[in-house]
């Protein structure tokens, strides 16, 4: 996910042109693999996880830490990485497209979104300025904000994972907002945990995989928490079930 309240300054011309188009073939490829689902959407998984270790991998190389040290800091990125892999696979092997689009991905995109503007507009105390000095408390509100109306959006729609005809009523619209706290708060740790990674390491971004817009990493930051805390709460549901 990118510094929401302090974006990577755009050019006009080529520049712009780059990251206009680094965007367009994300969003299609992407849209595209979980159109599809099945193997489309394992391989893509699949080689997202492997692109976002590699720049893990090089992100801990600059730590400048102890051999015993790195190999833990790797061991650790699989587990994180690798779990959060699995649970984007599942969830689109339980639902349908859609409701993947529009539940689980969505949500986070709002966070990323409702940050940016309320960053922006309001401004104001810095979450954590010492790992990432332009993060406001009025930004997480607005990320939570965004969240909370895409929640409340898909609960009317009735298209979400629990979708029932039992109607929309007050109790669904202070869980939906209640859902956007949570998935702005664990998306934006995300971040901040890859911030802090970068500021140790000593890099802007995590690689320049990406024209214009940095590595894997940087994009899905967020992601990657949402999806890790998934596996975590789906595995201990069945190992409590």
């Amino acid at each position: 996910m990118a510094d929401a309240e302090a974006p990577r300054p755009v050019l006009f011309g080529r520049e712009l042109a780059v990251r206009a188009a680094s965007a367009v073939v994300m969003v299609v490829v992407a849209a595209s693999a979980l159109w599809l689902g099945g193997w489309f959407w394992i391989g893509f998984v699949a080689v997202l996880a492997c692109g976002v270790l590699w720049e893990w991998n090089r992100l801990v190389g600059g730590f400048g830490i102890a051999p015993m040290g790195e190999v833990a800091w790797l061991f650790a990125g699989a587990i994180y990485v690798t779990a959060a892999a699995l649970a984007m696979i599942q969830v689109r092997f339980n639902f349908a497209a859609p409701v993947v689009l529009a539940a689980f991905i969505a949500p986070i995109i709002a966070v990323d979104v409702g940050a940016y503007f309320a960053g922006r507009a309001i401004g104001g105390p810095k979450i954590a300025p010492r790992i990432s000095p332009s993060k406001t408390w009025a930004g997480l509100g607005g990320g939570a904000l965004g969240a909370g109306l895409v929640g409340v959006a898909v609960e009317i729609a009735d298209i979400g994972p629990g979708a029932n005809a039992a109607g929309f009523g007050m109790g669904e619209l202070a869980l939906a907002l209640l859902t956007g706290l949570v998935i702005a708060v664990i998306a934006q740790s995300g971040d901040f945990f890859e911030s802090w990674m970068k500021r140790r390491a000593g890099v802007k971004d995590s690689s320049a995989l990406i024209p214009g817009h940095g590595g894997l990493f940087d994009r899905l930051d967020g992601f990657l928490a949402v999806f890790f805390v998934l596996f975590v709460v789906d595995a201990l549901g069945k190992l409590l079930g």
